[in-house]
């Protein structure tokens, strides 16, 4: 049976913001919004990727052609910058997407200071920053929706990268504290926990045979996690649907955890 979206009128011609919008999770988030109207700007490191998106996008003729921003979020200047440059274009932003992360395997004997604050400065630190620097947009604005996004990883006790898991098993406490600070300025703040997605990278470098049984014996659902089913759950969170949701974990995950 063929996906059918919801459509939430609420979304049209709103200022949205993704960090790691032009691959992956985060292009289904980028092509979601824009075809609700939204007004979308996204940042990322993959220029080629991003600009590809951008095209691709702007060939559906939709009401707006994302805006991509080249930036490297582990610069909390250039960050803060690329959301100056958002506003400017699109107005207050009222929807924030911290998205952005990066699930680089790696051994618990290996790991150096330098690499542990590698791993922080981009899994953790920009999203506190990233809603720092939106929360005033949102409050003129009236109110607003940040969704932190989350790992499955830690829930299912996986090894092999301590560093995330550690950041992503920190989301909840960033995403529950900021809900109950600015709840009663109708600003909202879930966190989206993500599955196994059967992204790129993840095809490329991790779904072998081997994961696609360990997938098939975890998931209480049948077939695989796709980014459009994590971008469905976004536009919910997004919308105006979700208005006295706040402080809690939506798991998109087929069931697994």
């Amino acid at each position: 049976m063929p996906q059918q979206n919801a459509i939430y009128p609420d979304l049209a011609g709103r200022s949205v913001f993704i960090t790691g919008g032009g691959s992956g999770i985060g292009a289904a988030l980028t092509a979601a919004f824009t075809a609700q109207g939204s007004k979308v700007a996204f940042v990322d490191i993959a220029r080629d990727a991003s600009e590809a998106l951008v095209r691709q996008i702007a060939g559906q003729k939709p009401r707006h052609v994302p805006l991509f921003l080249d930036c490297d979020i582990r610069d909390i200047a250039a960050l803060r910058a690329a959301i100056d440059q958002a506003r400017a274009a699109h107005g207050d932003i009222t929807v924030l997407l911290n998205n952005a992360a990066n699930d680089q395997r790696h051994r618990t004997e290996d790991v150096t200071p330098e690499f542990w604050d590698d791993r922080i400065a981009i899994n953790q630190r920009p999203m506190f920053f990233a809603a720092q620097a939106i929360l005033p947009q949102m409050q003129r604005a009236g109110g607003g929706s940040i969704v932190n996004f989350g790992s499955v990883s830690w829930k299912l006790r996986q090894g092999g990268m301590a560093a995330y898991t550690m950041a992503k098993a920190s989301v909840q406490g960033l995403t529950r504290s900021l809900a109950r600070d600015y709840g009663k300025q109708n600003i909202r703040v879930n966190t989206l926990v993500p599955g196994w997605v059967m992204t790129e990278r993840q095809l490329t470098h991790w779904v072998t045979p081997e994961a696609e049984k360990e997938i098939d014996a975890g998931q209480a659902l049948a077939g695989r996690v796709m980014p459009e089913h994590i971008a469905d759950m976004a536009l919910f969170l997004g919308s105006a649907a979700s208005a006295m949701c706040s402080a809690q974990e939506f798991v998109v995950d087929g069931g697994w955890t």
